[in-house]
């Protein structure tokens, strides 16, 4: 099956680069000390050089709070602070950056809707419309809502090959939806989800939509006016930024409606004993002093992907799939789990009578570093009756040798346990 992705360099965009050429940008990657074939990238990404020396900028030369300060370290903090911020809103497609909520993550940002917008607009009967394959951070805060505010979820079932029911989510979203909360691209099956007109249809009985884009920001273009959604979110860790920072978008008009989120400094326009008024968007839900290291960090982040071509990484790590699950299948008794026709780069599957824990205990000792478990989609594995699966996913620095060596230790873990 060939898989097309609708998917820094230090060179100029227009020239051409190779997954070869990109590695050197990646230290973990070229440790010789250290050596790893690394396709885990479904969990988080490596960082390359410019992330790094961004944030280590930040704490050698400007280290101060923002938005507070009137001395020369707090202005440069807090220039670059929103200049990261207005960087990320233009990657993603916003038309204000102030609809750029900064988070610890996606799993932040997702809690902070349900519990802002969530709380104030859900009410006994509220229907909940999620899918059968979404991540725990994405369906654990609208049960948390649910069980608040008396609200009810109902789920959209898949298919076989990983595909969501379009037919029974517009039936679902008909009876009276008030929010859909879907994933863009599945971790576990790499289905690329119909977003768009999903958004359509949920606009067109009534309910709003949330995207989880934890595992499609970093692997093809993303414009949230495009996908017509009401709320994106995503973590920096998953597209080569720093831990502990992501960001919500919301359509300004939502945004301005909905509460705080944490109580604390930066939030906060007037306080008394009495009571308080709250600052504008989006610093109203930006309570405390925040990631600022992180933050440049996502922004440099961005800045690098930028420079490769959000459209180059897509087809790079379409044909980087091609090649792998080709090679895969000539593994006697490997099963693919999820072959949906629009499909990102990640590779679950199962070998016969070995354990995913076993295969990726094997595949360490030969340097390849894949994800084994339930990936935090437990619903998902019960609808396929199966307890794991090992995964490989993959992000534009890999390269065919990186999969060949997968390949290779496959073969070693069906010598090791047949």
């Amino acid at each position: 099956m060939t898989h097309t992705i609708t998917s820094t360099l230090n060179p100029p965009a227009s020239s051409p680069w190779t997954s070869a050429d990109v590695r050197v940008d990646f230290p973990i990657l070229t440790s010789a000390e250290r050596p790893v074939i690394y396709l885990d990238n479904a969990a988080t990404s490596q960082k390359p050089d410019a992330v790094i020396a961004a944030t280590t900028r930040y704490y050698k030369t400007m280290n101060a709070n923002i938005h507070r300060g009137v001395y020369r370290l707090s202005v440069e903090a807090t220039d670059a602070y929103e200049s990261a911020r207005a960087g990320i809103a233009a990657f993603i497609g916003a038309g204000n950056p102030r609809e750029v909520v900064f988070t610890r993550g996606c799993t932040e940002a997702i809690n902070l809707v349900a519990m802002t917008w969530g709380l104030q607009n859900l009410k006994p009967g509220s229907t909940i419309v999620l899918t059968q394959m979404e991540h725990h951070s994405n369906i654990v805060p609208w049960q948390l809502v649910a069980a608040r505010t008396g609200a009810k979820i109902v789920v959209t079932p898949v298919s076989n090959d990983g595909e969501l029911d379009i037919g029974a989510f517009e039936r679902l979203v008909a009876n009276g939806a008030a929010l859909v909360a879907v994933t863009h691209i599945s971790n576990v099956l790499g289905t690329i989800n119909p977003v768009q007109d999903m958004a359509r249809i949920a606009h067109r009985h009534g309910a709003l939509i949330l995207v989880d884009g934890a595992q499609s920001v970093a692997h093809m273009p993303v414009h949230v006016g495009e996908l017509g959604c009401d709320f994106f979110t995503f973590s920096g860790h998953k597209m080569c930024g720093p831990t502990g920072i992501g960001a919500l978008w919301a359509r300004g008009e939502l945004l301005d409606a909905m509460p705080p989120y944490q109580g604390g400094g930066d939030m906060i326009s007037t306080v008394s004993f009495e009571g308080s008024t709250w600052n504008m968007v989006p610093h109203k839900f930006e309570a405390g002093t925040p990631d600022i290291a992180g933050a440049i960090g996502l922004g440099a982040a961005v800045d690098y992907l930028k420079r490769l071509e959000m459209p180059r990484i897509a087809t790079t790590e379409a044909d980087l799939l091609t090649y792998a699950e080709k090679a895969m299948l000539t593994i006697p008794g490997l099963r693919l789990i999820g072959q949906a026709r629009h499909k990102a780069s990640v590779i679950s599957f199962m070998l016969d009578g070995i354990h995913p824990h076993d295969i990726g205990t094997i595949l360490d000792q030969e340097h390849v570093a894949i994800r084994t478990g339930h990936h935090c989609c437990q619903p998902l594995m019960d609808f396929y009756h199966i307890p794991a699966t090992a995964r490989a996913s993959l992000a534009f620095y890999n390269t065919q040798a990186d999969i060949d060596a997968l390949i290779s230790g496959l073969r070693r873990v069906i010598e090791v346990f047949r």
